[in-house]
């Protein structure tokens, strides 16, 4: 995207609120984007000396309380929000649409392999929690903590 707009391919018209929500969008997906790398060796049941991706334990606190997915809603706020903010242009709005429904797709597929790898548990956590809604994934974290 930067080469497009460095080169002068693409040509976006800045819009002051919108960058500076662009910016906070880029910041909390990366936050988001990153959560998996350091939750799941804390958490995850990760051997001593392995990658974040050889968790052995379902991990559903911090972000993953309020969404399956953090990482994938991570990826669509700091690629595809935040460029369109960012550089606000048509072209970039069009590239959004196929990157979201694809990040989408993809954490589908996700959600299939973690039932075949946590069975019961992960379908119970599936009915608890959205899989990349952050709003109703809040919701229902602030719901579940006024039972208990």
């Amino acid at each position: 995207i930067k080469p497009l707009v460095l080169t002068g391919l693409v040509q976006p018209r800045p819009y002051m609120p919108a960058t500076i929500v662009g910016l906070v969008a880029w910041m909390g997906g990366m936050v988001l984007a990153m959560t998996p790398i350091f939750l799941f060796p804390r958490r995850g049941g990760v051997p001593p000396g392995k990658s974040f991706v050889h968790t052995t334990r379902l991990v559903t606190t911090g972000p993953y309380a309020a969404v399956r997915h953090p990482q994938y809603l991570g990826g669509i706020l700091c690629i595809f929000v935040a460029t369109v903010l960012l550089y606000p242009h048509w072209l970039f709005v069009v590239l959004a649409v196929p990157g979201i429904a694809i990040l989408f797709w993809s954490a589908r597929v996700e959600d299939t392999h973690l039932v075949e790898r946590y069975g019961a548990e992960y379908r119970d956590y599936m009915d608890r929690v959205p899989g990349i809604n952050l709003l109703a994934g809040l919701h229902g974290l602030r719901a579940r903590r006024k039972t208990t």
